[in-house]
């Protein structure tokens, strides 16, 4: 369980985003301002790393410019499909260079020495493929739900969060499944 609630907070900034931007521009500019704040103050306390934190940086700090700075209404508009786009982009980009994203957060769990194992790479190319699926899919559904396509507003937010709630507690349950399995043998 404390993983679980170790991977909620490590996507803080986005949940925040998430929760606070929405039914008014005020909100969504007050959510994109606390994202930003929250991505920075993470990344100086060392609690976000990696490609997530360069991808918080760069998407609330555009999207905080363009909307709040430009008032550009196509980038409001689009915010969910971008902030799901670019966190997907991020996450697949880690897998293409062979340095899975989750390996900054597995490496605090796991001893030096395997931090170079081929296996303990696979396992972290799997659990990125995971989140970048999901990523991907919630951007999808991002765009169903801007487009008013067949399901209501609270249908696309429901299978979007149920997507996240499930890999938060694969990637919670999954390391400790193969601690176990390795343990029997």
């Amino acid at each position: 369980m404390l993983a679980f609630f170790k991977i909620l907070i490590s996507f803080a900034p986005w949940l925040s985003f998430l929760i606070i931007a929405r039914d008014s521009l005020l909100r969504v500019e007050i959510g994109l301002s606390v994202a930003l704040a929250l991505t920075v103050l993470m990344g100086l306390l060392r609690l976000h790393r990696g490609i997530i934190l360069w991808v918080g940086v760069a998407f609330f700090g555009g999207a905080t410019i363009a909307v709040i700075g430009f008032n550009d209404s196509w980038t409001l508009r689009h915010l969910g499909v971008l902030a799901n786009g670019a966190l997907a982009l991020g996450a697949w980009l880690t897998i293409a260079l062979g340095k899975p994203f989750t390996l900054d957060y597995a490496k605090e769990h796991v001893d030096p020495s395997l931090w170079n194992d081929p296996k303990f790479i696979r396992i972290n190319v799997l659990m990125t493929a995971v989140w970048a699926s999901a990523f991907t899919v919630s951007a999808v559904l991002a765009f169903g739900k801007m487009e008013q396509f067949a399901l209501s507003e609270l249908g696309y937010e429901l299978i979007s969060y149920a997507i996240l709630i499930s890999t938060a507690i694969f990637t919670a349950w999954y390391p400790e499944h193969l601690r176990r399995a390795r343990a029997a043998l």
